[in-house]
């Protein structure tokens, strides 16, 4: 019996698993985008004119940009959160034999829904990252046959 429930909470475990590692590259971007807008920050005010104005506008995707990336975050805390609740109610359920499936079931689906909305976010994240390092034409002198 105990053997049962311990492989069926082995499958909401390894999602475990894989939101850690999501944090981990979320965590990752967040600290690289924190330091971009100190960075940012500072120039802010030792700027003018048009290069003023590209600091404004860096530093304003810079802001979108931490709060999708905390917003992701916090949902997969969330789905962790529901992931570990999961295998409660299956532990539970085994013990206490309370009818708990159901809502155990309900509660990964919530976790899994939650997981989805994060990756959504990042997806979103990683699109705004790319259009905000776009590089110049200029600097890809188009003209010059290389």
């Amino acid at each position: 019996m105990i053997a049962q429930t311990i492989q069926l909470a082995l499958a909401p475990v390894f999602v475990l698993v894989a939101i850690g590692s999501i944090m981990n590259i979320l965590s990752s971007r967040l600290g690289r985008v924190v330091d971009r807008a100190r960075d940012l920050q500072e120039r802010h005010g030792e700027t003018e004119g048009a290069e003023h104005d590209a600091i404004v506008r860096e530093i304003r995707m810079a802001d979108a940009r931490l709060a999708l990336l905390n917003k992701a975050i916090l949902l997969l805390v969330m789905s962790g959160v529901c992931i570990g609740t999961t295998v409660a109610l299956l532990f539970l359920e085994e013990f206490a034999h309370l009818g708990l499936q159901p809502l155990a079931a309900g509660v990964f689906i919530v976790a899994i829904m939650l997981l989805m909305a994060a990756l959504l976010l990042f997806l979103k994240e990683t699109r705004e990252a790319a259009a905000a390092l776009r590089i110049p034409r200029s600097y890809l002198e188009i003209e010059r046959k290389l």
